[in-house]
């Protein structure tokens, strides 16, 4: 298993690379990268070719992967399928960077319980009965079958929350004392408090 940490966004609404925000002298790819490293795993960081520059200045060239263009994907997906293409046969623990209130005990008890649930595809929390595909294990033999799905051009839609549709998944509500972990920080006007 490896980890990644999904940095490439566009960060429109922020105005600034959300991965390079610091928080506690750390900044949020980091941070999230820190909260992996409790399961001792080879870290990542998924980024587009835009940031590719700035981030290998702050990291290790050699943990970054650059979205794959030639893949016609966009968004979170295009990173995870990146990541995959580099690491076929690693299943994958998946964080986004802009989840700054997420916490170990979280990332613990899905690790947990993709240890103790063999035979699914992908491992995920649910808020409110939505899925929460962004801080999540996916399998490598899963993330092969959306490839595959992807290359004979039946990927009709391209949304995180299509691809769990085509994936046999094992779900874990969030109870109402965790569903702040799952923050997803977006503007400037959601960084108070934090």
């Amino acid at each position: 298993m490896i980890g990644a940490i999904l940095c490439g966004g566009q960060s429109t609404r922020m105005g600034k690379d959300k991965g390079l925000l610091q928080l506690n002298k750390n900044n949020w790819a980091q941070i999230a990268a820190d909260k992996l490293a409790i399961f001792h795993l080879p870290i990542v960081l998924s980024v587009n070719s835009k940031q590719y520059d700035e981030y290998s200045t702050v990291f290790n060239a050699i943990q970054l992967i650059r979205d794959n263009e030639t893949l016609e994907i966009h968004g979170p997906l295009c990173g995870i399928l990146s990541v995959h293409e580099k690491n076929s046969q690693e299943d994958l623990f998946a964080l986004a960077c802009d989840m700054p209130l997420m916490e170990s005990i979280i990332l613990q008890k899905l690790f947990e319980n993709y240890k103790s649930n063999p035979g699914y595809q992908a491992y995920l929390f649910t808020t409110d009965g939505e899925p929460e595909p962004l801080c999540a294990i996916y399998t490598s033999q899963g993330l092969s079958a959306i490839m595959e799905i992807y290359q004979k051009g039946k990927l009709v839609r391209h949304s995180m929350k299509f691809m769990l549709e085509l994936l046999h998944c094992f779900f874990i509500p969030a109870s109402e004392d965790e569903k702040k972990f799952f923050l997803n920080v977006n503007a400037h006007a959601e960084l108070n408090g934090l």
